[in-house]
């Protein structure tokens, strides 16, 4: 998994702020540790929304859309209760079907979690394989 050991601010090519509710933890008050994986999941989408690109119109337009095909995460500390948290995603490889990207999850200064994960781009109606269209980014917005 790839590392990145400096905050948001310094080396990620998006940044998204999270708060962290209720419905985000279990009953000590600390985020649960699969709810990384949502906070992951919305900074994907809002990575890809800054750029100008809305998925449905991406599926509309070509076909394609994007899956999860792997995910690996390290968790280092705990979120709580109504942390401001900072959720990042950097483009680590661009195949032509696939991505891998670093994401992470700050509080202020502290890295809570780390993920590494490969995006595929399938064909909305068979789920096979395809080229990702050429607007998806691969640097900063």
């Amino acid at each position: 998994m790839p590392t990145l050991t400096v905050p948001p601010s310094t080396n990620a090519h998006f940044r998204l702020a999270v708060r962290v509710y209720w419905e985000d933890t279990d009953a000590g008050g600390v985020v649960f540790y699969a709810n990384y994986l949502k906070f992951f999941e919305r900074a994907r989408t809002e990575w890809l929304r800054a750029a100008g690109i809305s998925q449905h119109e991406l599926r509309e337009r070509t076909g394609a859309i994007f899956i999860v095909s792997d995910t690996a995460l390290r968790y280092l500390r705990p979120a709580r209760l109504d942390d401001l948290l900072d959720i990042t995603v950097t483009v680590v490889e661009l195949r032509p079907a696939s991505l891998r990207l670093a994401q992470q999850a700050w509080c202020g200064d502290t890295l809570l979690c780390e993920g590494d994960i490969r995006v595929g781009c399938v064909d909305g109606g068979t789920f096979r394989p395809r080229r990702i269209p050429i607007e998806i980014p691969h640097g900063p917005p």
